[in-house]
């Protein structure tokens, strides 16, 4: 069944390659181009939602995981204001986000990026899903799985399966905090989350009020991470930022130190080395330049930062973000299909955010017809080829 699901053709769409991955349980396959972020997912047996009610989650998953409400346009438009530098070299890289992934899997995650590459984490991180991780689904083949919850890797094997599996002395670390996690409260690490950017499902509530340092409910959360086993300063602001949804946290290493350096006067004095009262300093001085979404802000520079796209950067003139989106409505043409899908249309952000098209093709069982959402507006279309028109421009 899911492999029939993904052999389906897109419906006039541009090639490109997917991204397959599971979140919370679901399969799916993911591809943009310049315009749209297209989605289809596949059911397990055990899933049994309504079409609609499936679309629906699927959704708020994708919206979530991918931190697609906060508005682009005004958010660079701030950091471009209160910071030259930012809006010097952040123009031409518009459209980053902060994922807003799982607390959990974001925590084994950075203790496994300790003095690691991208690729190897991406290979700890699968070989703990497959050889942890409850499946979900096998495409062409492929057997994709879920994260393992910390209950899984808390066997008296664990750290010596992980160890031959190439994790090295980060094997100690995952077994020691999967049983220290375990061993808390239930939902004690996403009860560490800011209440404004809760854990998936959870409705949002106020957080406090910002400081230099940070809010409250921050400083608490970096605190009690710290006591968990291969977690540091910068581990700890990772998962603060990217598991649990604290916007100022700001991760320091050594790149970002000599971004401190050599734009924002950093080490001019007799300290001009990295360490904690530099770290702090350096966190504190972004939190209070770009305020509560101060790690996003320091992700794009850092981005812009990098040598991969130093060439690009080199290349490109002064551009002023614009702080304003046209208010105008534009016409949106869509066909509909005989295929079950969804099309979740956000707007394109002038100069800085795309529109985020969202299709879902859920399964291999004969469709039954299409859905389209923009807003609140669902349109259901027969069984039939057709073609409607609907004029909304969404506003994130």
């Amino acid at each position: 069944m899911a492999e029939a699901a993904l052999e389906l053709e897109w419906q006039n769409l541009p090639e490109s390659q997917e991204w397959r991955c599971v979140l919370y349980g679901h399969f799916l396959s993911l591809k943009q181009d310049s315009n749209f972020l297209y989605y289809r997912s596949v059911k397990t047996p055990s899933q049994t939602f309504t079409t609609t009610s499936d679309n629906d989650h699927l959704v708020r998953i994708i919206k979530h995981y991918f931190n697609l409400t906060p508005n682009l346009t005004e958010l660079y438009s701030q950091w471009s204001s209160q910071d030259p530098n930012f809006k010097k070299k952040a123009a031409q890289f518009t459209g980053i986000r902060i994922l807003r992934q799982d607390a959990w899997e974001a925590l084994v995650s950075f203790i496994c990026s300790s003095n690691n590459n991208i690729a190897r984490i991406s290979q700890m991180v699968e070989k703990l899903c497959i050889h942890y991780g409850k499946p979900v689904a096998t495409i062409e083949g492929r057997a994709y799985h879920d994260f393992p919850p910390p209950g899984t890797l808390t066997g008296k094997d664990v750290e010596t399966n992980l160890r031959k599996l190439g994790f090295g002395y980060r094997a100690k670390y995952i077994y020691q905090t999967a049983v220290m996690v375990s061993n808390r409260d239930k939902g004690w690490l996403d009860s560490l989350s800011n209440p404004e950017c809760p854990a998936f499902g959870v409705d949002p509530s106020p957080s406090g009020e910002m400081k230099p340092e940070g809010r409250e409910g921050y400083r608490e959360a970096h605190e009690k991470l710290l006591e968990l086993q291969g977690v540091g300063p910068k581990v700890s602001d990772c998962v603060s930022l990217m598991g649990l949804g604290w916007g100022e946290s700001v991760p320091v290493d050594t790149h970002v130190w000599q971004i401190a350096q050599r734009d924002y006067r950093f080490g001019k004095s007799s300290n001009k080395n990295l360490n904690k009262t530099t770290y702090d300093a350096v966190a504190n001085h972004f939190r209070k330049l770009w305020g509560k979404e101060a790690g996003w802000a320091h992700s794009v520079l850092f981005t812009a930062d990098l040598r991969t796209f130093a060439d690009k950067l080199a290349a490109t003139k002064k551009v002023d973000v614009k702080v304003k989106v046209k208010d105008e409505e534009s016409d949106v043409k869509f066909e509909a299909k005989v295929t079950t899908d969804l099309s979740l249309e956000v707007p394109k952000e002038e100069d800085v955010d795309v529109k985020v098209k969202v299709e879902d093709i859920d399964d291999a069982k004969k469709p039954s017809g299409k859905k389209r959402k923009g807003a609140e507006n669902i349109v259901t279309a027969a069984q039939t080829t057709e073609t409607r028109r609907v004029s909304k421009r969404l506003r994130r």
